[in-house]
């Protein structure tokens, strides 16, 4: 069976079994519209001339349009007590005792961030206040202690000139 859309004048092909002696409800691929369409009498079939412009209609999409999805309602909850516990061993109503652990302490990144410069500035300084004592004791590390002194001198004039120039 040919059927034309009223709107946009496109013409499809449908299985003559498709729409039924009491009618069915049809919508164009084109443009949307949709309309009452009863079967067509043999005298008119035979009289319309096929069209160039005719698409043929799938078996899949006839079925697509007929199946009318209905969900079963569930018959037990699925956040009830006893599904929980059927189900994923859950039992509600119960409490857990855990043992009491003592309370851990986390430090934060700028709380590490801090604790590490002060041990690095007091390190540097227990360097400089031995300086003379650990020369005499491991005499080719003298010239190591100048060389991390004389970095950290450089690193504090680049601060001073950085924070003096803003």
């Amino acid at each position: 069976m040919i059927l034309s859309c009223n709107s946009c004048e496109k013409k499809f092909v449908v299985p003559d079994q498709a729409i039924s002696p009491s009618g069915r409800i049809v919508q164009c691929g084109s443009c949307g519209n949709k309309w009452r369409q009863f079967p067509l009498n043999i005298e008119k079939a035979s009289s319309i001339k096929k069209d160039k412009n005719i698409k043929p209609i799938t078996e899949k999409k006839i079925r697509k349009q007929n199946k009318k999805v209905s969900k079963k309602k569930r018959e037990i909850d699925l956040y009830s007590p006893e599904y929980l516990a059927k189900k994923h061993g859950i039992k509600l109503g119960e409490t857990i005792n855990k043992p009491k652990t003592a309370k851990k302490y986390n430090l934060g990144f700028y709380s590490s961030l801090i604790i590490f410069t002060v041990l690095v500035i007091f390190f540097s300084r227990a360097l400089f206040f031995f300086q003379d004592y650990i020369i005499q004791i491991f005499p080719f590390s003298e010239y190591y202690l100048r060389y991390f002194f004389e970095s950290i001198k450089n690193l504090f004039e680049i601060w001073k000139n950085l924070i003096s120039s803003y």
